[in-house]
């Protein structure tokens, strides 16, 4: 499973649209900058997923592999990349104490485009959250994760995230 963290602000995501002839179209988003962080495990026809307020650190971490350890049956291989809290004290304690039941791997430094989830938060920001201003940090975590849900029901759609990350 490759796992990668990603996020939104409150500001939208701002992408080509249309409008009627000459007008120009206008986003009305207020200025706030708290920020909404996800983290997402990618199988070959699955993700899941959790949001998080603010940044992601070794606790949500940690909170995470065991959500994945409750839904993925068997020993679970983990592929990310080499983020600071990846490489935490406490997540290496965390992995030791599962027994070899979840053994983690890094991609190689600078190789973002290995790894399926980054072309999954690629999608969700741009073809699922385009030019979408939230008019509170509880709209846009409903928003962001109506939308993940949405993905997810999509098999399809996830395995074409692992054929865009083998094309490199």
């Amino acid at each position: 499973m490759f796992v990668d963290e990603g996020g939104l602000s409150e500001r939208p995501n701002r992408y080509r649209t249309w409008s009627p002839r000459g007008q120009t179209p206008v986003l009305q988003y207020h200025f706030n900058w708290k920020s909404l962080s996800a983290i997402a495990g990618v199988t070959w026809w699955r993700f899941y997923f959790r949001l998080y307020p603010g940044a992601i650190k070794s606790p949500q971490i940690i909170e995470f592999l065991k959500h994945l350890m409750r839904h993925v049956s068997g020993p679970l291989l983990v592929v990310w990349d080499g983020l600071p809290s990846h490489r935490s004290r406490l997540v290496r304690d965390f992995v030791a104490t599962t027994e070899g039941a979840l053994v983690l791997e890094r991609l190689p430094a600078y190789a973002p485009e290995l790894n399926p989830v980054e072309y999954l938060w690629g999608y969700w920001k741009h073809h699922e959250l385009p030019n979408f201003c939230a008019r509170d940090f509880a709209q846009l975590s409903r928003h962001a994760r109506r939308a993940l849900q949405r993905m997810r029901r999509r098999p399809r759609l996830v395995t074409a995230f692992w054929k865009q990350a083998s094309l490199f």
